[in-house]
């Protein structure tokens, strides 16, 4: 009986050490597409025609809902391939950051909409500005690309 129960805890212990190190790659993985995400959202902001703005915005997109997610343009480029399954599904489980997200997203996909720079640099600004905001930011402040 000693054994079945030393066998149970081992294996408890081994199961918990392991969620737990998927979710700290999963928010590891998120905070790196987040960083890129921000990225191309400052770039869509200074973007000095609507159609570069739209490219970068649509990279900020795909950062955040992942290949799989609604709104995935698997016509634009992925800037986040290969470093998780996009930001919003990688934080699931951080109500805060999750929120903070989706609200860029929707900065974002309104940016797609509109036809004028000065209105697609502005969505882009806001875009940046709630991803700044996010809890992946570095404790020294910033990012750092």
């Amino acid at each position: 009986m000693k054994m079945i129960k030393k066998a149970l805890v081992v294996g408890m212990t081994g199961a918990l050490a392991a969620g737990l190190a998927f979710s700290a790659f999963a928010q590891d993985s998120a905070t790196d597409q987040v960083t890129i995400a921000h990225a191309h959202a400052l770039m869509a902001q200074n973007a000095t025609t609507v159609a570069m703005s739209h490219t970068h915005l649509r990279h900020v997109i795909n950062c955040l809902v992942g290949p799989d997610g609604s709104g995935f343009d698997a016509n634009a480029d992925n800037p986040c391939k290969d470093k998780g399954n996009g930001a919003i599904p990688d934080s699931a489980d951080n109500p805060t950051l999750h929120s903070k997200l989706e609200t860029a997203l929707n900065d974002a996909q309104a940016g797609l909409k509109v036809d004028d720079l000065t209105a697609s640099q502005s969505a882009a600004g806001k875009t940046a500005a709630a991803l700044e905001s996010t809890p992946t930011q570095k404790a020294s402040g910033g990012y750092s690309w």
